[in-house]
Formats: structure tokens, sequence, C-alpha cells
């Protein structure tokens, strides 16, 4: 089975992921979803097939798990696929204490999934994207990558990782020519704060409140951007924010 151009997105049942899988569908291309939740992949996989005609493909996988990675490259060694675009997008920050009132079980969630989890993807179909000389890798990193916050310690840590692994990913991987990406964005209105603050949805809500913050789509639209570029144009590094958002830390409300 041959495709033409084959998107592979992480984290794809909600948020960031899955508004990139309706913009990929809708611009032609076929889909590798994988997320935790199966029955929600089963619905985009069928809805988006139906609308824009084109293939996509689901596997439940959690990217924590080592063998995550070898599932998805044995999926497409097994069905013919040659994997055109990688989007690292699962990732996820819980809780917001200080560093002395931390729980590691949030630390090691954050760590397992923001680091470990590109890396198992990443090395598992990097080699498919050496071996046919071309692909493209786009990681979806976070203002709180590029400046830290108070209470952010050890999420904005892994998104420094993100943003130095993507660095580093792009030397290893530029004389194959693959292009790789990182986009980082500021307040995006997704389950992003219910999940930080664990099913709070009354502390989750005010966190946009006063001001317009980008949603999904508009990442999904910088992420479809770069991936359309001709094959000699890469975007190392695309910081995208709210326009009422200066910095991770400094957001203009408009009080009620």
């Amino acid at each position: 089975m041959e495709n033409t151009r084959l998107a592979i997105i992480t984290g794809a049942s909600s948020g960031i992921g899955l508004a990139c899988a309706e913009k990929f569908a809708e611009a032609g291309w076929d889909l590798l979803l994988t997320a935790r939740r199966s029955e929600r992949l089963k619905l985009i996989a069928a809805r988006l097939q139906k609308k824009f005609k084109t293939a996509v493909f689901i596997q439940e996988m959690d990217v924590r798990e080592r063998e995550s990675g070898a599932q998805l490259a044995h999926f497409l060694t097994r069905n013919q696929l040659k994997p055109h675009l990688l989007i690292n997008n699962a990732g996820l920050a819980v809780g917001i204490a200080s560093i002395h009132e931390g729980l590691t079980d949030d630390w090691e969630r954050m760590i397992d999934t923001n680091i470990k989890g590109l890396l198992y993807v990443t090395r598992a179909l990097a080699p498919l994207m050496t071996a046919q000389g071309f692909g493209h890798i786009i990681n979806i990193g976070s203002i709180a990558g590029k400046e830290t916050y108070p209470g952010g310690n050890v999420y904005c840590a892994t998104k420094y990782a993100v943003d130095g692994l993507t660095k580093a990913m792009r030397m290893d991987l530029v004389s194959y020519g693959i292009r790789v990406t990182q986009i980082a964005p500021g307040a995006v209105e997704t389950e992003f704060s219910t999940v930080r603050f664990k099913g709070d949805e009354d502390r989750a809500t005010k966190v946009y409140q006063g001001f317009k913050p980008l949603s999904p789509e508009d990442v999904a639209d910088a992420v479809l951007y770069c991936a359309s570029l001709p094959a000699h144009v890469n975007i190392n590094d695309l910081v995208i924010m709210p326009t009422a958002q200066a910095s991770a830390t400094i957001i203009h409300r408009k009080m009620e």
C-alpha cells in the first residue's frame, strides 16, 4: 500500500493534535493518529474519512510506554506506509506547586510524556526517514520552553528539553534531508489547564478569562504552514502567542 503524504500525529484525540488532524485531512494528507483514548480515535477517523475522503489510520498507544515507538514503526512497515511527517504533539502539565512542594508522581508523568515519549517515537521513526531520504519532524513545544514562570519548574524543564532536543535533532538529521521544526505556543485554550489542575474546571476556566487565547486551530494552521513549504525551506523555530500575551507571565486581561 503506497501513500502520497502521511502525517503521524501523537496525542491526536483532542486539542492541538485533533486540530492538526482536521487541518491536514482537509489539505489532502493521509493520517496516522495515535492517542490513549481509542474510542475517540475511532470516531475522529470515521468523521475525517467521510468528510475529506482521505485515509485515516489509528493506533491506540501511550507514548510513555517504551514500546510505543516500535509499535508505530511496525505498523508503518507492515502496511508499506512512508512517514512524511511526524508531529510530536503528545504532552501535558500536571500541578503548579513550588519545587519544595511538588509531587514526584506529577513530575514523572510530565517527564515520561513530554521528553521520553517524544524520544521513544522519534527514535523509532527517524530511521525510517533516514532510510527513505526525506521526512519532517515537528515538535510541539511551548513558551514554557523559552521562559520559566512561578510554579512551572518541572513542566518548564521538560519544554526546555524539547527546545534543546529539536536543535540537536536538526543537527543529527540534516545530512539526510530531514527537516526539524519546533512550534512553541503561548496560551492555547484546550484541555491543558483542566489536566494541570486535575479536573478543577473552575480554576482552569479562569486561566483564559479576560483575553482571547489561541485556539487549537490557530496552532494547527502554523503546523500546516511549516509542513507545506518547499522541501528546501525549513522553519526552525516558531513562537506563536495570543496578541494579548507578551510573555509567559504577562497577559493583558480586560476585566469586566
